[in-house]
This record gives C-alpha cells, structure tokens and sequence, in this order.
C-alpha cells in the first residue's frame, strides 16, 4: 500500500493544477478563474482529508469499469488503484445528486458496511472529490495527449469550449461547496 498515491487536495487538486499550468494547457482566457476555483475547492477541502481515513480503493470505480460475467459483477481497469476515502469509489458508482442516486448510494452503503465499517461523514467529501476528479482527468489526458490514441477517444479536450466548460464547472462545483453541498 505504501507505493500508491493517497488521494488528496495535494495529490488530485494542486499537483495537476501546477502540470496544467506550468505546461500552458489552460488558454489565457480562462486560466486565472480555472486555477482560482481549483485553488480555492483544493485549500477548502484540506480539513476533510486530514480528519479522514485513506484505505486501498479502486481509485477509478465508475460503471464502465464493472463488468458482469457467467459468475456476476467483476471490476477492472486497477491501474488507478490508490489510498483514499472509501465514499470515493461508491459517489463514482452512483454519479448524480437526485432521489434515485441518493436512494442507490445508500444501498452501496449498506451492502459495504456488509463487509467493513462506513465513515457517514465522509458523505461530506464527495463534492470536493467529484471537483478533484475534474482537475485529475484533465490532467491525465493533457499528459496523454501526444499518443495518437487520444485526440481520436477524446476530440474535444483542449478545445475553447472545454475549457469554458471545465472552468465553469468548477466554478459551479465551488458554488455548491460553499453553500454547504459539499
């Protein structure tokens, strides 16, 4: 466990941040208000990860990453494994904020307290974790970017209207925290 990278503000926010900046990904125009909002969810979030606990999670748990066989559901793709707060995997499983969502992540819970013991609290996190995933998937593809498999998987990063939508999300994203969504 200890050659993985835990998940937190430093490692997801700011890191990758300080890549986009330092390799001029972020087009001037939106480059101060993206880096404005990354900086400011990054500092608030500070506090949670360090009260939190970080145990080995998938890192990446989203529904394309499970599959069902003969014998049931199996995950893949643990490329991205990490430290980090459990509640990370189960908000990539169940994505939205709506009844149906708040209703399935509950059962998440549930099923996972089967197993282990669940931090209610971290349910606080998942806000600033959703923020830090914008920040971490741009930068893994900006460092991609050069292998010719991508521009053709992902043909609308590092357009203006990426950055015009990927700032304005984390500006929404900052809004929610702040208003105590997060």
């Amino acid at each position: 466990m200890q050659y993985r990278i835990q998940l937190t503000p430093q490692t997801y926010g700011i890191s990758n941040l300080e890549y986009l900046l330092r390799e001029n990904w972020i087009p001037a125009n939106f480059r101060t208000r993206y880096e404005s909002a990354a900086r400011e969810i990054c500092t608030m979030a500070e506090s949670l990860f360090a009260t939190s606990s970080a145990v080995r999670i998938h890192g990446d748990c989203h529904r394309n990453n499970l599959l069902w066989g003969t014998t049931g559901p199996f995950f893949l793709d643990f490329d991205d494994m990490l430290r980090g707060p459990p509640v990370q995997d189960l908000w990539l499983l169940v994505p939205g904020r709506d009844e149906e969502a708040k209703t399935n992540l509950e059962s998440l819970i549930r099923g996972y307290e089967e197993i282990g013991t669940f931090d209610h609290s971290s349910l606080h996190m998942i806000e600033f974790l959703r923020s830090l995933r914008y920040i971490h998937f741009t930068a893994w593809m900006a460092r991609r970017w050069k292998d010719p498999a991508f521009p053709l998987a992902f043909p609308y990063f590092n357009t203006p209207k990426y950055w015009e939508d990927q700032t304005s999300d984390l500006w929404v994203q900052l809004e929610r925290i702040q208003s105590g969504e997060g």
